[in-house]
C-alpha cells in the first residue's frame, strides 16, 4: 500500500506578496495551504494600527485576497493555516467569519491565542528581563511582545475540525509542522519527524524564494512575471518532494532548496525552534524530475524550555529625504547637498532651543554607496540622494522637511526634484529580542468556530541537551598546483539575511570537490574584512556537510536591523551577493575548467 502523502502550498511569503499563488495552488491541486504574513517590523505597525482601531491589528490584504477563493477552498476541501492574526487574532477571525458568511459558506475558522505578553509585561519587567545580544534593559513602553509559539495549537485546530487557523504570532515553519503533525499524527517527541517537518515550513515560509526568487544564477530562472509558488508534497518519513504549479515560471534545483533551507538561520545543527531543535546540517537533496527536488534526512531533537520573544518599541523620530540629481560628479554634489541640509536645520534648531540629531545617515544611490571606500561609480553622472535623520522630537523634523522645498533654488545645479515629495516625520521603531520560560508564559488558547475557548496542552519542560561533540572537519584536500584568484561565486553560491541586528551568510560549494578550499580560504575574518565597511562582526561559521556549505552568523551587521537601520538594504539581503565578489586562490586547473 502506498505511503500517504499531503501536499501543502506556500501561498505568502510576507505582507504584500501577490494574491497570485492562492489560484495557482488552489488549481493545482493542495490540500493545505500555508499563507506566512508577519515579521519583527510588521507587529510593530499591525500594534501602531490597532491602537488607533480596536478592529485592526491583522494585515487586511488577507481578508481581501482569501474572499476571492473561498468558495473554491471550501468545494474543494482545502485547509488553510496561517499567522494573518497579527496582534488581533479573534479580531481577524471575525472579520473573515463575515465573508464567509455573507458568501453563503460553511467553514470554521479556528484562532491561536496566548502569544501576547503585553497583559503581563509590568510583571516581568520586575524579573529583570535582558535583551539577547545587547544585554540592556528591557524599555521603559512597548509597542508590541510576542513569543513565537509553536505547533501543537495549529495541530489540535485542524483536530478539533477547523477548516481555516488563524494565528497570531508563532514560529514561521510552525504553520507546515502543525499540518503534518495532525495529518500523520506524529508524536510531540518524534523530533526527527518534527525536525523534518520544521524543514517543510522553513522552504515553504518564503514563498517564490523556494522556487528561484532570489536565487544566485538568477539569469538561468525564467519567467520571473509568472513565478509558481512552491508544494510540498510530504510523506509520514518526513520527507518531501518540492515542486510548482505546471505552466509557471521559476526553477528547482537543488542549490535552490538549498539557498533556501540555510536562509535567516545560525547554526544548521541546531535550529532552535518551539518544538524541536532541528538539524539542517546534514539533509539530502536529489533532483527528481523537472523542477522538483526530494528533500530528506532532517533530524531533530528536544527543544529548549523557553520561547522567543520578540518585543518592538519606539525612539524618536525619522525623516527621509530623496533628490534626484544628474550632471557631472553627481555623487559629491548629492553629498554636500546633504551636508547643507543637515546644517541649514541645526542652525534653526540652535535659534529655538532644540537638541541636535539623534543621527544622520546620507547615501549617493548610483554611485555604490552601499559598497564605501570599494566603490566603482564616484564619477557617476545621476544618482539619487537618500538623506535619513533621527531626532526624539516630531516638531524638529518638521522643521527640516519644511526646509528641502529649497534644495533645487539654492543648492547644486542638475539637482530635478524631490523625487518623494517632502519628507514625513515617522516613529523608529527598534527590535528588542529575549527569552522567557513557557511555563511563565502558560498555555496557548484555542477557539474554533463559536465554540469555547479552550487551553492547549503543551510541554513545558523542553528537554533540549547540547551535542555532546563538535563535528570534525575532513582535512582539506586541495590540489598542489599553481593557484590563481577567481571571484567567489565562480565556485559557490550564497544567500544572506538578517536575524534582528546580525546577518546570516550561506555559501553553498557547486561542487562538493570545492568544499575543502571553501573551508581553508573562506573564513570567519576574510568575510567580516571583505563587508568591513558595513559589519563590526565578530562572525561565528557553521557548517552543513550535507549541503556542502558554510554558514556564516555575523554580529553587529545592519546598522540595527530592520526598521531601525537607516541603510537602504536593513536585513542584509545584499550581503550574499558582496560576498560572491570576494576573490579566492584557486587551482589553475579548475580555473581553466571553468572558463
Amino acid at each position: 500500500m502506498p505511503d500517504k502523502s499531503v501536499r501543502i502550498g506556500g501561498a505568502s511569503g510576507a505582507w504584500g506578496d501577490s494574491p497570485r499563488a492562492l489560484g495557482q495552488l488552489i488549481d493545482a491541486g493542495v490540500d493545505y495551504l500555508m499563507m506566512d504574513y508577519l515579521a519583527e517590523v510588521t507587529m510593530s505597525l499591525l500594534a501602531r494600527a490597532r491602537m488607533k482601531d480596536p478592529k485592526a491589528g491583522y494585515p487586511p490584504d488577507f481578508i481581501a485576497y482569501l474572499k476571492n477563493v473561498l468558495p473554491e477552498i471550501a468545494h474543494r476541501g482545502v485547509k488553510v493555516a496561517t499567522n494573518a492574526g497579527g496582534v488581533n487574532p479573534s479580531g481577524c477571525k471575525r472579520a473573515l467569519e463575515d465573508v464567509i458568511s455573507g458568501l453563503g459558506l460553511s467553514l470554521a475558522v479556528a484562532m491561536v491565542e496566548g502569544d501576547d505578553l503585553m497583559p503581563i509585561i509590568d510583571k516581568l519587567r520586575a524579573e529583570d528581563l535582558r535583551e539577547a545580544v545587547s544585554d540592556e534593559k528591557l524599555p521603559a513602553r512597548l509597542l508590541s511582545a510576542n513569543a513565537y509559539l509553536g505547533a501543537l495549537p495549529i495541530q489540535a485546530a485542524f483536530a478539533n475540525g477547523a477548516d481555516i487557523v488563524i494565528t497570531g504570532r508563532c514560529a514561521d515553519s510552525a504553520l507546515a509542522l502543525g499540518i503534518l503533525m495532525h495529518v500523520f499524527g506524529w508524536a510531540t517527541d518524534d523530533y526527527d519527524r518534527l525536525g523534518a517537518g520544521s524543514l517543510v515550513g522553513h522552504v515553504l515560509e518564503c514563498g517564490p524564494q523556494a522556487t528561484g526568487g532570489t536565487f544566485s544564477d538568477w539569469e538561468s530562472v525564467p519567467d520571473w512575471h509568472n513565478i509558481g509558488y512552491p508544494i510540498a508534497e510530504c510523506r509520514s518519513d518526513g520527507s518531501f518532494v518540492l515542486s510548482k504549479p505546471e505552466g509557471t515560471g521559476g526553477l528547482i534545483v537543488p542549490a535552490v532548496i538549498a539557498e533556501q533551507a540555510l536562509y535567516e538561520i545560525g547554526d544548521p545543527a541546531a535550529y532552535f525552534l518551539p518544538d524541536v531543535t532541528a538539524d539542517f546540517s546534514e539533509i539530502h537533496l536529489a533532483q527528481a524530475g523537472t523542477n522538483k527536488v526530494k528533500v530528506e534526512n532532517a533530524r531533530g531533537r528536544p527543544p529548549t524550555k523557553q520561547y522567543k520573544v520578540s518585543a518592538t518599541y519606539q525612539d524618536g523620530y525619522r525623516a527621509v529625504a530623496t533628490v534626484s540629481i544628474v550632471g557631472p560628479s553627481a555623487a559629491r554634489k548629492a553629498e554636500r547637498t546633504a551636508e547643507a541640509l543637515i546644517a541649514r536645520a541645526r542652525m534653526i534648531f540652535a535659534e529655538r532651543g532644540l537638541p541636535d540629531f539623534t543621527a544622520t545617515h546620507i547615501e549617493a544611490l548610483g554611485a555604490e554607496a552601499s559598497y564605501g571606500v570599494r566603490s566603482a561609480a564616484r564619477e557617476s553622472r545621476e544618482v539619487l540622494l537618500r538623506l535619513v535623520v533621527e531626532h526624539a522630537d516630531r516638531e524638529a523634523l518638521e522643521i527640516f522637511a519644511r526646509e528641502t522645498g529649497s534644495i533645487g533654488l539654492s543648492f547644486a545645479p542638475g539637482t530635478t526634484g524631490i523625487y518623494s515629495g517632502r519628507p514625513k516625520p515617522t516613529p523608529v521603531v527598534r527590535l528588542f529580542t529575549f527569552f522567557l520560560d513557557k511555563a511563565v508564559l502558560g498555555q496557548p488558547r484555542l477557539q474554533v468556530g463559536d465554540r469555547p475557548v479552550v487551553q492547549v496542552d503543551v510541554p513545558f519542560d523542553g528537554g533540549y541537551v547540547p551535542p555532546s561533540s563538535q563535528r570534525i572537519a575532513p582535512p582539506d584536500t586541495v590540489p598542489s598546483e599553481t593557484m590563481v584568484d577567481l571571484p567567489l561565486g565562480r565556485l559557490a553560491y550564497a544567500r544572506s539575511g538578517d536575524k534582528g541586528n546580525s546577518s546570516n551568510i550561506a555559501i553553498i560549494a557547486r561542487k562538493p570537490e570545492y568544499m575543502p578550499l571553501l573551508r581553508r580560504e573562506v573564513t570567519s575574518e576574510r568575510i567580516v574584512a571583505h563587508l568591513g565597511h558595513l559589519v563590526a562582526g565578530p562572525a561565528e561559521r557553521f557548517e552543513a556537510p550535507g549541503l556542502n556549505a558554510l554558514n556564516f552568523l555575523i554580529s553587529d551587521a545592519l546598522g540595527g536591523g530592520g526598521m531601525a537601520s537607516r541603510r537602504i538594504d536593513p536585513q542584509g539581503k545584499a550581503y550574499g551577493q558582496m560576498a560572491l565578489e570576494m576573490t579566492i586562490p584557486v587551482p589553475q586547473s579548475w580555473a581553466e575548467a571553468l572558463e
